[in-house]
């Protein structure tokens, strides 16, 4: 009887769990110490899109630490920058921002153009920052990652994981909390221009304080998402959405989720570093332009590692 009983139970939660068609790679954790509340497909690689913009900034302060640039370095754009798909700020060859701008239009706005604008006034070329964005995953441990361009826009060199990306969150979070406020802007003037977030987690989940949307059609909808309650901050994860809507609602549920189990996975979970590393990954990062972005717009075909059951969401749309 029990072994029916048992059998029924897994049943019933199959049924009830949600479709394992379109779900990426997630990991939930804490930020200081690197518990880790969530983890599916940690290691899988993936196209970072525009959540490579967080290795810019991630750079771009360390540059700003070492004085080579002050917030009010006027940042010049180039023809290279002019010539970046959207999104951008389009400004002219020869047009100038200040670096504290420019940072804050690279997270708000998520601009191609500022990415590359950033890169060339920091190292003095683009080559020469994305040598200082692979040497910065080196050292943090990014073990799965490379960078080719600062912007994330399509390239099969461009590669990451939801590990390295936790990783790279919290060197942010511990070595430059004094930038917190740049990835919780709602919004963004430069002249007459606004230029509002694509983090929709910020103005529809309460505590929302960050960080960094990006899509690209091979990548699907990515986000790494921050909030904070009573004091207890985490961090979201989320790759290979199939659209904005799934992507909030994805990365909403498992913060809820997290927050809700805070305390006892602070007390007996893993790490982002502590996880065991998943063997048997292809080399190769998952392509969902056709699943994405085709015509028919086909959900992505990847199996989940395990099943899980989704929570209510409290608040994304």
């Amino acid at each position: 009887m029990l072994r029916h009983a048992g059998l029924g139970l897994l049943v019933g939660a199959l049924l009830t769990a949600p479709s394992v068609a379109v779900a990426g790679p997630a990991l939930v954790f804490e930020p200081i110490k690197g518990t880790v509340f969530y983890s599916e497909d940690p290691d899988a690689p993936w196209f970072p899109a525009s959540l490579t913009k967080l290795m810019t900034a991630y750079v771009t302060f360390h540059a700003l630490k070492k004085g080579e640039v002050k917030p009010d370095t006027k940042l010049t754009c180039s023809k290279n920058a002019v010539s970046q798909a959207p999104s951008k700020l389009d400004l002219p060859v020869g047009g100038q921002i200040t670096v504290d701008v420019g940072l804050k239009v690279l997270i708000v706005e998520s601009a191609n153009d500022v990415a590359v604008m950033l890169a060339e006034g920091v190292a003095g070329s683009e080559e020469a920052f994305v040598a200082r964005m692979n040497e910065a995953a080196q050292r943090l441990g990014m073990t799965r990652t490379s960078f080719a361009n600062p912007n994330g826009l399509p390239d099969d060199r461009q590669v990451t994981t939801a590990r390295d990306l936790a990783k790279l969150t919290r060197a942010i979070i511990i070595e430059f909390p004094e930038y917190a406020d740049i990835f919780a802007l709602p919004s963004v003037q430069v002249g007459k221009r606004i230029m509002r977030t694509h983090n929709r987690l910020l103005v529809s989940f309460p505590g929302a304080d960050g960080m960094k949307t990006g899509f690209i059609c091979d990548s699907g909808f990515n986000v790494v998402a921050s909030a904070t309650r009573n004091g207890r901050r985490l961090v979201a994860v989320v790759l290979g959405e199939p659209s904005v809507a799934t992507r909030t609602d994805r990365a909403a549920n498992l913060l809820e989720t997290g927050f809700r189990r805070y305390f006892w996975k602070s007390v007996f979970g893993s790490t982002v570093d502590g996880l065991a590393m998943q063997a048997s990954l292809s080399d190769e990062p998952t392509h969902l332009r056709n699943a994405v972005c085709g015509q028919g717009r086909a959900k992505p075909a990847r199996k989940r590692t395990a099943v899980r059951i989704k929570p209510k969401s409290t608040a994304a749309n």
